[in-house]
């Protein structure tokens, strides 16, 4: 974790942040990003004509191993990209390089906020994406849990899950490595 972190803000004050670093992903999400990416390269060997054009000097097996490394390349991207702060009395939560959400402190319903397994409490597993990306052992956006509530959802590992209670009834769920220092450093502001 790192350590608090002081910057001006726009009015000259001192804004505080603070990262909380999201769970590893489960050990099964990089060697599914690399098997895609083997399916991808063998489908394009197998599919393609094999004849190098005359006004082409790169070769033809070249263009394929590099084309075929754009997917893998973006989904990692993808799955790097992932931070949980909290600054300024505000947290924001991002990841997949598209979604993120930033909620005041004031706005959850801290005394309902709760650390929980996914397993043993399905009812908060998130069942339909409604604006998300997903790969087993990571989830990022907007979905639609199980018990029918509207949840934003960062999402890197099932067990010690952080749920956050919004005021106005939707959710946050976050696997913060270490979800009680979140949840202190949430109720301690």
């Amino acid at each position: 974790m790192k350590h608090p972190d002081t910057r001006t803000g726009a009015a000259g004050q001192a804004v505080s942040s603070r990262d909380f670093p999201p769970a590893p992903l489960h050990h099964v999400t990089w060697p599914l990003v690399l098997g895609l990416w083997v399916v991808l390269l063998l489908a394009a060997f197998l599919t393609s004509p094999h004849q190098q054009s005359p006004h082409n000097p790169v070769p033809w097996w070249l263009m394929l191993v590099f084309g075929t490394a754009l997917v893998p390349a973006g989904l990692a991207s993808m799955l790097a990209h992932r931070a949980i702060t909290l600054r300024a009395g505000q947290l924001e939560v991002s990841g997949a390089l598209l979604f993120s959400r930033r909620v005041p402190v004031t706005d959850l319903v801290l005394d309902k906020a709760r650390i929980l397994d996914l397993d043993e409490h399905t009812e908060y597993k998130p069942m339909l994406q409604l604006g998300g990306f997903s790969l087993p052992g990571f989830s990022a956006g907007h979905y639609l849990l199980r018990n029918r509530n509207r949840a934003f959802c960062l999402l890197t590992a099932r067990r010690n899950v952080l749920l956050l209670p919004q005021r106005d009834g939707k959710l946050i769920l976050v696997s913060p490595e270490k979800p009680q220092a979140l949840l202190d450093a949430l109720r301690g502001r």
